[in-house]
């Protein structure tokens, strides 16, 4: 990737992070004072999930500004996988919340009882509706930017957009059974709160595992290297490859490669090799570095 292509990148990711703060601010705010006055346990719920997902927007916005910085004496294979870090941040903070809110909902069955006011059903189909559009905008940015922080932070306002449409059936069952004096009903606010906790823990754990396993120098699997493997075997001189990973560092790859060349050669010619395949394989945008390790042919020796 270009230094160019990279700015464009970080331009992109920084302007969607914060797009995330500002509108989770707003959504914070309307469901926090209209769950307060339309007395909805279930909203207060839905607004402490979306103020968590300021916060992860800001754990994205510092991922990525760091992934951006270049290599140095420290990092010499860059800084891409702060973004990894932050998306782990962002679902630990997930978890935590989650927890947050189901302790809530327990406690709130032995208490007393309070149907929430209409106006609660307001705020949040307006906060479902500004949730699916930011999911969709930051999902789409992330896919193709490769950002994994900004994918996570995606899953975490689609996660909102789950939540609210729990609140949304558990304001409208509460309200349904204070019409209808039916007693059991008037429990779905707070049961539509537990379930929110539910679906938060879960994706939670389902965003942390993922971004954990990236974080472990994982390589990308044998069908995903195939052209790159292609690509070095077509350069002259190259008669092996001995042994090939290509390690995702948050949003680029770092490719490990060992080729065989005949070891009749000077290791002038040889190094000449090893330079042509890392310049062929540094055309492929995804790939930020190339280390190349000569060896002597030897027919024996199995081909990847």
């Amino acid at each position: 990737m270009s230094e160019g292509e990279a700015d464009v990148r970080y331009q992109k990711v920084r302007f969607a992070a914060w797009v995330g703060i500002i509108g989770n601010i707003i959504l914070a705010t309307i469901k926090a004072v209209v769950g307060i006055i339309a007395n909805s346990r279930a909203l207060l719920a839905d607004a402490v999930h979306s103020a968590s997902d300021v916060v992860g927007s800001v754990v994205v916005l510092i991922g990525v500004r760091a992934a951006k910085m270049p290599p140095d004496e420290d990092h010499p294979y860059g800084h891409g996988k702060a973004e990894s870090v932050a998306a782990i941040i962002v679902s630990v903070l997930l978890f935590i919340v989650g927890f947050e809110i189901a302790l809530g909902a327990f406690k709130s069955f032995f208490e007393p009882v309070v149907v929430p006011k209409t106006i609660a059903i307001y705020a949040v189909v307006f906060s479902i509706v500004v949730k699916e559009i930011m999911f969709r905008y930051k999902y789409n940015l992330g896919k193709k930017y490769k950002s994994e922080a900004l994918i996570t932070d995606a899953w975490h306002h689609r996660s909102d957009v789950f939540s609210s449409i729990a609140a949304l059936v558990g304001i409208a069952a509460a309200l349904l059974g204070g019409y209808l004096n039916i007693q059991w009903l008037v429990y779905g606010d707070a049961l539509a709160s537990a379930f929110v906790a539910m679906l938060i823990v879960k994706m939670a754990w389902s965003l942390g595992k993922q971004s954990i396993h990236n974080a472990l120098d994982h390589v990308l699997h044998e069908e995903d290297v195939v052209e790159m493997k292609k690509v070095a075997r077509n350069v002259d001189g190259v008669l092996n490859i001995d042994e090939f990973y290509a390690r995702e560092h948050g949003h680029y790859v770092i490719v490990d490669i060992k080729i065989a060349v005949e070891p009749s050669i000077t290791v002038e010619e040889g190094h000449s090799i090893g330079k042509r395949v890392k310049e062929c394989l540094l055309e492929d945008k995804q790939v930020q570095d190339v280390l190349v390790h000569i060896n002597p042919y030897r027919p024996e020796k199995k081909a990847l």
